[in-house]
């Protein structure tokens, strides 16, 4: 199983709303980096979604229920589909994770405009601590 980040604008889409509906696709990614990161992720990897905007943290876990397909709206995008997983019991913010040494040469601290990007376990386990997500 591999571990990524999915981020969205939470007046886009939220966590809150990805509950309600149950499962959704993941799509409107056009960045050739996190493009290259959503073509790899399967179906039974899991991701964090990161909410964006002013917010700007972690806020819930989601299982990645498809492998990659093409856009029907874009054929050169992939899409994938998910559910949510949990929602993190305490929500870990980027100041958290900026204030962190062991997450200074991570995506989401370099490349903060990166939309998908991959979870090294390490991290992913730290973040999980961090989060009290059971």
């Amino acid at each position: 199983m591999a571990y990524w980040l999915f981020k969205q604008e939470p007046s886009t889409y939220s966590y809150s709303q990805l509950e309600k509906d149950g499962k959704t696709v993941w799509d409107g990614v056009a960045n050739n980096l996190a493009l290259k990161h959503l073509r790899a992720a399967r179906k039974g990897d899991r991701a964090i979604f990161y909410h964006t905007g002013d917010e700007k943290r972690a806020v819930g876990i989601m299982d990645i229920v498809s492998d990659p397909y093409p856009d029907p709206k874009d054929k050169s995008l992939v899409i994938v589909d998910v559910k949510p997983a949990g929602r993190l019991e305490k929500p870990v913010t980027l100041e958290q994770v900026k204030a962190d040494p062991a997450f200074a040469g991570w995506e989401l601290v370099r490349i903060s405009r990166l939309s998908v990007m991959p979870v090294p376990e390490k991290l992913w386990d730290r973040i999980m601590k961090m989060s009290k997500y059971k």
